[in-house]
């Protein structure tokens, strides 16, 4: 891809490097991002000479989540729906129109990455905040450096978290209360103990490390890794995840209309600065 892409896409065989790269503005992700990953995943997946991925963000944050205020916001745009079958929202108004885009980008996205058959890294440094969590939640291994941290402060909006709602099964439920109910940070360590994070290792060692553990895992056969990370995945299942994404999700956009009915707007009335501040 090209050197200014949204999205930059390295391929070292056996290893497949995906970067988020919006620096400038901290890797948040509009849509241009989220289907650009997408495309990146896929070609990971097509590529026989390829059988781990690692997922990162360029600069000093792995992401600070959705784009809900940069210059090239661009949720209102139309874009070639790939990851469900819900109508274009670009026409569209109300909860009709949120519904629809987020059903594709951020639930829909997110569910398929998860089940992409080759293992996923998440290398993350920096902030990792609420669409960021959701990014490195679908990856089947997490590498941070100690200076990381973990938040998700949608509460703040009146929301109950974000779309792809995992918190109760990557960390235990009553951290996970405590995560929500505070959207204070959680230090990289904290969710190291936690079991959140597989590794924790110093900023200036965080790439390396990773594409250690990474040429591990692809020592593995392709066909045992895909085998394995299904049977770990269909276990989770087993235990909520699925049905436990939908239900939140309908609960999250119970929270848009509310906003939309109650305050200046679905966010609640929160803009990126409102949030910084807070």
């Amino acid at each position: 891809m090209a050197p200014d892409a949204t999205v930059l896409y390295e391929r070292r065989a056996p290893l497949a490097r995906i970067t988020m790269n919006r620096p400038e503005y901290r890797n948040a992700q509009n849509s241009a991002m989220t289907y650009a990953l997408d495309r990146a995943f896929y070609r990971a997946a097509d590529d026989d000479e390829v059988k781990v991925i690692v997922l990162a963000g360029a600069g000093e944050h792995f992401s600070a989540g959705h784009d809900i205020g940069t210059p090239r916001r661009d949720a209102h745009l139309p874009f070639e729906r790939r990851a469900g079958l819900w109508w274009d929202h670009s026409d569209k108004e109300g909860a009709e129109q949120r519904f629809a885009r987020e059903s594709e980008v951020y639930l829909g996205m997110c569910r398929r990455w998860r089940e992409l058959p080759k293992p996923v890294l998440a290398s993350v440094q920096g902030a990792c905040v609420a669409g960021g969590l959701m990014l490195a939640w679908v990856c089947d291994l997490i590498v941070a450096s100690e200076d990381a941290f973990f938040a998700d402060p949608v509460v703040r909006m009146g929301i109950p978290g974000v779309e792809y709602f995992a918190h109760p099964w990557v960390m235990p439920p009553r951290v996970a209360k405590e995560f929500l109910y505070t959207g204070d940070r959680m230090s990289a360590r904290r969710a190291y103990e936690v079991g959140m994070v597989n590794h924790l290792v110093p900023r200036t060692e965080l790439a390396a490390a990773t594409d250690t553990l990474a040429g591990r895992v692809a020592r593995m056969p392709r066909m045992g890794l895909a085998l394995a990370k299904r049977a770990v995945n269909q276990a989770e299942d087993l235990q909520g995840l699925h049905a436990g994404l939908d239900s939140v999700f309908g609960l999250h956009h119970l929270a848009h209309a509310h906003n939309a009915e109650t305050s200046a707007d679905p966010l609640g009335g929160m803009d990126v600065r409102a949030m910084k501040d807070a």
